[in-house]
């Protein structure tokens, strides 16, 4: 999961899931490349973020914005420390990803 703020948002990036309006309507689906029009027409439908594709070489910058880097080995024992904690729900609900992604930002932080 990469979920990145609007605001760091670029052109060129690939969507992982659907960005839809608070309605459910559809603005651009998964797998889909960004370019300025759409973070445009995101910003202007209240788009707050969007689950993104990272490559091999990507630094997972949605979780450790200050520092720009993560221990991998540390990443992963985060990651599946959250993983057991939602066992139970639906990984897929948007709701549950941020409440993922919240979770292990805050043990990454806590963990340095």
């Amino acid at each position: 999961m990469a979920i990145i703020p609007i605001d760091r948002l670029e052109a060129g990036m690939t969507l992982k899931a659907d960005v839809c309006d608070r309605s459910g309507r559809l603005l651009l689906p998964a797998g889909a490349m960004l370019a300025d029009k759409q973070l445009k027409i995101f910003r202007t439908w209240g788009i707050a973020d969007a689950d993104i594709q990272l490559g091999p070489d990507d630094v997972r910058a949605d979780i450790a914005p200050e520092t720009g880097t993560v221990d991998p080995k540390l990443l992963a024992e985060a990651e599946q420390a959250i993983a057991r904690l939602f066992c139970h729900n639906n990984p897929q609900h948007p709701m549950i990803q941020e409440l993922m992604r919240v979770c292990l930002e805050r043990r990454l932080a806590h963990a340095g």
